[in-house]
């Protein structure tokens, strides 16, 4: 009986294809959602590495440099500042002897992306409170009141 052959894995993403520019400004600009001004921005502020340029001086992205933009993008959402973002930017290009401050920086970050998930969980309830309020099904004292009294617009 003939073993079954071996199934190979899908081979690691080619480095040198995936850092290669192939992408226009405005090609970038509407695979990210951002303004072709704000990835020029984050070029000249440090945000991102040098972009390529073609033959013409035109700029051209890499797939690498569409992955940062999406992880970016992460941290525009979790609230962090530009300049902590630079910061971070700064460090990875400094390399490896910088993961300590880089760790920290996520630690610090996730701990205020916890606090506004628990802010937006009791918003949460509040808005589920005036629904079921306006749809006239049941409803118990207001999440937000904390004496006891009556609020105006319930």
């Amino acid at each position: 009986m003939a073993a079954a052959p071996v199934q190979q894995r899908n081979a690691p993403l080619d480095v040198v294809e995936h850092e290669r520019p192939r992408y226009s400004i405005g090609e970038v600009s509407d695979r990210c959602g951002l303004t072709r001004d704000t990835l020029r921005w984050y070029e000249r502020i440090g945000l991102m590495d040098y972009v390529g340029r073609d033959h013409s001086g035109q700029r051209r992205f890499s797939d690498r440099d569409l992955d940062w933009l999406a992880f970016i993008g992460k941290l525009r959402l979790t609230g962090m500042s530009v300049a902590d973002m630079v910061k971070y930017a700064e460090l990875v290009r400094e390399g490896q002897h910088t993961y300590p401050e880089r760790l920290e920086m996520f630690r610090r970050t996730r701990a205020e992306v916890l606090h506004q998930i628990e802010e937006l969980q009791s918003t949460l309830v509040v808005l589920d409170y005036k629904i079921a309020l306006y749809e006239g099904g049941p409803v118990c004292d207001p999440p937000y009141r904390t004496n006891g009294s009556a609020t105006k617009g319930d």
